[in-house]
């Protein structure tokens, strides 16, 4: 599977959505969740809010949020795998079931413009046909001033002991994992897909260009991960 192949792309992650969020644990030895808290922690969402989580996948990170508002009122949950929004809207059912899923493509959400005020995107960026496409759309659907967060893994360019350690972990860890689960061909993906992922100086420059204000970099996990923080 080549990245960019948005048709092959959802349906890897229809395949594998009984079973990512057991495996997302597992890969971070359950790091992901503090990261995702973090990136809540620098936007601060508060009650009354409205906000969306585009490529929501099995809806970890729009619960996290409605847990973190005390209220699952105002929240959006955002993905092109059907699959994926079957798992969310299943466990979002007792607990959150005022989030909205809506199941469409990141880059064309046919959302009315100007209608959030804050957006989220974890581990999503990376998997668009287009990353400019991408922040271009969810600025247009951001009121002016709103502010959004978007966590991937770090790119690395050129030789660095960082991006060795992701190579080795990748290669060494992740992929012999999921193959015994029988989804070593989906998760050997990961590194593929972060070939031509823009750096973090390089995002920053193309959410500027897609029409934000601000933009700022930060990193997490001893530079593994990244934050992209912007203000439309």
């Amino acid at each position: 599977m080549k990245p960019g192949d948005d048709r092959a792309i959802e349906e890897m992650f229809n395949s594998i959505s009984s079973k990512y969020d057991f495996l997302n644990d597992m890969f971070s030895f359950g790091f992901h969740r503090f990261w995702k808290r973090k990136l809540l922690d620098i936007l601060n969402p508060t009650l009354g809010e409205k906000w969306i989580d585009l490529c929501c996948g099995t809806g970890d990170m729009s619960m996290l949020l409605a847990r973190y508002m005390k209220s699952s009122e105002n929240i959006t949950g955002v993905d092109s795998a059907s699959q994926a929004l079957l798992v969310a809207k299943e466990r979002s059912k007792e607990n959150y079931s005022s989030i909205e899923w809506i199941n469409c493509d990141a880059l064309e959400t046919n959302l009315p413009s100007h209608q959030f005020d804050g957006l989220l995107m974890a581990y999503g960026l990376r998997n668009l046909s287009s990353s400019e496409a991408g922040l271009r759309e969810a600025c247009r659907i951001l009121k002016p001033g709103g502010r959004a967060g978007i966590l991937d893994f770090r790119s690395f360019q050129g030789a660095s002991i960082q991006g060795l350690f992701q190579k080795v972990y990748l290669s060494l860890y992740v992929v012999p994992i999921a193959r015994a689960f029988g989804l070593g061909k989906e998760y050997s993906y990961i590194r593929k897909s972060l070939v031509k992922f823009p750096s973090g100086s390089q995002q920053i420059q193309l959410a500027l260009s897609a029409g934000f204000q601000k933009a700022e970099y930060i990193t997490l996990a001893m530079g593994q991960m990244g934050i992209l923080l912007l203000k439309a």
